[in-house]
């Protein structure tokens, strides 16, 4: 998965707030569109590490005979110094990457739309 993301900053950085609200127009749309695509990578990066971790896993149930296999380390190490998934889906969003759709949005102006269809039909007959 490493060869495949795009290398994303992990560092603080200051960012316009209205670069935030020109695709939905209205930055807590925005929020929640980015908090719902940081929870997906989120998700999708933890059912990847476990099933790497697996493969280390033992039959042997004893706590006292547990030890640390460097493999098994390094694959964490790996995965905690990716950027955090907040970062990844702010900057999708920054690029245009993710798709977002508002279904009340859509009902309402195709209210709206029919509403000026009917209009129009009005004022024709």
């Amino acid at each position: 998965m490493e060869e495949k993301k795009k290398k994303v900053v992990n560092t603080t950085i200051t960012r316009n707030t209205a670069d935030f609200s020109n695709q939905t127009g209205n930055i807590y749309e925005t929020v929640a569109i980015l908090t719902k695509r940081a929870n997906q990578i989120a998700a999708e990066e933890k059912r990847e590490l476990h099933n790497k971790i697996d493969d280390f896993k033992t039959n042997n149930d004893a706590i006292d005979e547990m030890y640390e296999n460097r493999e098994q380390i390094e694959i964490v190490r790996r995965y905690e110094l990716q950027p955090k998934p907040t970062l990844e889906a702010t900057e999708e969003f920054l690029e245009g990457e993710i798709y977002f759709r508002n279904p009340a949005k859509e009902s309402q102006e195709q209210k709206q739309k029919e509403a000026i269809d009917e209009e129009i039909k009005n004022m024709e007959a």
